[in-house]
């Protein structure tokens, strides 16, 4: 018997691609069963142009066995069998593959796809194994032969007894490691797990003798039994039609894939034939997965090539604001590297992931349009992503997601979108107005809204910590821009109470300069409100930064001490001014403690922190006795 050496670079590229190209040692089983599939699908070609074979598909399938006593485990396959040649040439020559030779002869048969490619995953086996051996009997031929190789030191094809057609592949599997242990490899929970995860969907039955208990005829004690069963479901639900289909067998394989423990809201079945070909299952989740707002939480589609799993998450299939839709993609159109555990380049890839945001926006859309309490459900548990989307990329996917957002409005007592806000403005209304706070029960309560309130303008109350910095993202809404109802200017016509306003500020204006002295370094300026009815103080602000985004920037760690331009507003028509106006006439004490008052009672009002409440709470007791 003469050992021969592989043709490649045999020991560099053989312990190249053990240790280097596959990340994973349990891949090596996808692609000893991908290549079986190959062989069975070989023989289905040639059927097609042979009439005198006849493709009976019960008697393909792939056998997988183990041995834990001789530590052996074996890939069976009925299909096409290897030629003294073949085995010379497929697996003597390291990165030559028979499949891809002999998927470009057979291109435009059928539609029945050769998964192999590159002719390196069969070495996959050497990860786990320290000795290979290929019995094989190629169809229509009398002889068979057995490959056999340690690994890289080279290989021998010898003849060999196999009485039926087909390849039987033995792996004497490596012994345990401090590091490793590879018993699990002839472990039955473990090769069922590995094939359901890479190969449930190959086309052919993979078939494994397993192990269990039953109750003995006529007896409570149990008894060991072994059956064949066939561990793979063959036939991927994406690929079957969708009016075979029930919303049932969609919410099952949702929960076969341990997508969630929810129920899907809503899923989407895409069957593309353009520009690249591909299929999906999608889900939009009932619920918020407990990890899905942490750094932990991995976003991404399962990635299929013709029903073999590729990557378990793909991320570039999802845009960040879709994080949250489950589900997979197949696809024949991939360009995979030899490892078939990436992409090579992106180009159809990108086609994909664009096609799908675009199908998923439209299905948010529908389930907007069509079953409102469906969508609002959805958007308690993922629209502060969708904010987080239109807010990130400097504003970028602002067009896309704009439309599905919702706030809580002041008038309506329920979540709208920004369309339906828009659809009832006044003519005279000049701004979308919002309000943003900790809860709506807080917004409600602001003194800073009674203006826009009274005037009947409806407000949108924005509740969480990225709303605001979203809204100031968007800028404008259907040519309508947004407006703080904490603003400067709220673009309201003056009326008398302006009026009256203005001229209190201007009869007083040394008692507001005397006020700003006296908050110098925490107020910008002290002025006579035209938007206070029933409260005497608020804060308002200057400029784009917001109260509300101050205290968001504040909290976030490394913040800069960033700080709005406040303005503390006095409402002159309150008695409280009275004695303000009194005490900067008579008693410069007072006139300090009430001005100080009001600041702190501004601040609580806006939920802002005190900076000395030893201080603060001495001021009330002063005014108590």
């Amino acid at each position: 018997m003469t050992k021969k050496q592989f043709q490649a670079e045999s020991k560099r590229l053989l312990e190249m691609m053990i240790n280097s190209i596959y990340t994973q040692r349990e891949i090596f089983l996808r692609e000893l069963i991908s290549n079986a599939s190959d062989a069975i699908d070989k023989m289905y070609y040639m059927a097609l142009s042979n009439d005198n074979l006849v493709f009976d598909k019960e008697n393909y399938f792939i056998k997988i066995t183990a041995n834990k006593e001789a530590r052996t485990l074996t890939i069976t396959d009925t299909g096409i069998g290897m030629t003294k040649e073949d085995l010379e040439n497929n697996l003597g020559v390291i990165a030559k593959s028979g499949s891809l030779a002999f998927k470009k002869e057979n291109e435009a048969k059928d539609g029945h796809n050769i998964i192999g490619q590159f002719g390196v995953g069969f070495y996959s086996a050497f990860m786990v194994a320290d000795e290979v051996k290929v019995y094989s009997k190629a169809f229509g031929s009398d002889e068979a032969y057995v490959w056999a190789s340690e690994g890289a030191d080279g290989y021998t094809i010898e003849p060999c007894d196999k009485a039926t057609v087909g390849t039987e592949i033995v792996l004497s599997i490596k012994p345990n490691t401090e590091e490793d242990q590879y018993d699990e490899y002839v472990e039955e929970y473990r090769l069922k797990s590995i094939i359901k995860k890479y190969s449930d969907f190959i086309r052919y039955p993979i078939k494994m003798d397993v192990q269990g208990k039953r109750p003995i005829e006529g007896s409570e004690e149990l008894e060991d039994y072994q059956e064949e069963q066939t561990i793979n479901s063959m036939v991927p639900i994406w690929r079957k039609n969708k009016n075979e289909l029930t919303a049932d067998d969609y919410d099952n394989f949702y929960a076969e894939k341990r997508y969630g423990f929810d129920k899907p809201l809503k899923h989407l079945h895409i069957s593309a034939d353009g520009a690249v070909v591909y299929n999906a299952i999608l889900y939009i989740p009932e619920s918020t997965p407990f990890d899905y707002y942490t750094k932990e939480y991995e976003k991404g589609l399962e990635l299929y090539s013709n029903g073999v799993l590729i990557m378990n998450k793909c991320a570039d299939l999802l845009p960040d604001y879709f994080s949250f839709v489950k589900g997979l993609v197949d696809s024949e159109d991939l360009s995979l590297n030899i490892s078939r555990e990436m992409l090579q380049h992106d180009r159809q890839l990108s086609l994909i992931a664009k096609n799908i945001k675009n199908k998923i926006k439209s299905a948010l859309s529908s389930l907007l349009k069509d079953d409102r309490e469906k969508y609002e459900q959805f958007f308690q548990a993922f629209g502060r992503q969708l904010k987080y989307g239109v807010y990130s990329d400097y504003g970028m996917n602002k067009e896309t997601l704009q439309d599905l957002l919702m706030f809580y409005s002041s008038t309506e007592k329920k979540l709208v979108t920004l369309d339906e806000y828009i659809a009832r403005m006044p003519e005279d209304q000049k701004y979308i107005y919002y309000a943003a706070g900790d809860s709506v029960e807080r917004i409600e309560k602001l003194p800073q809204t009674e203006l826009v309130a009274d005037k009947g303008y409806e407000i949108l109350y924005l509740t969480d910590d990225i709303d605001e910095f979203a809204i100031k993202m968007i800028m404008n809404y259907k040519e309508k821009s947004f407006k703080s109802v904490s603003s400067g200017d709220l673009g309201i016509e003056a009326d008398a109470n302006d009026k009256a306003a203005e001229a209190e500020e201007q009869d007083n204006q040394a008692l507001f300069d005397h006020m700003k002295t006296i908050l110098a370094g925490k107020v910008n300026n002290v002025k006579a409100s035209k938007r206070l009815k029933s409260h005497p103080v608020c804060l308002s602000t200057e400029g784009e930064l917001t109260i509300e985004m101050e205290k968001i920037l504040s909290a976030m760690p490394n913040n800069q001490d960033v700080k709005a331009d406040k303005v503390l507003e006095i409402n002159v028509n309150h008695d409280v001014f009275k004695s303000l106006k009194d005490a900067y006439a008579g008693d410069q004490e007072k006139l300090n403690l009430y001005v100080n008052l009001l600041y702190h009672q501004a601040l609580l009002i806006e939920g802002l922190p005190i900076q000395d409440p030893v201080a603060f709470t001495n001021d009330i007791c002063k005014v108590m006795v």
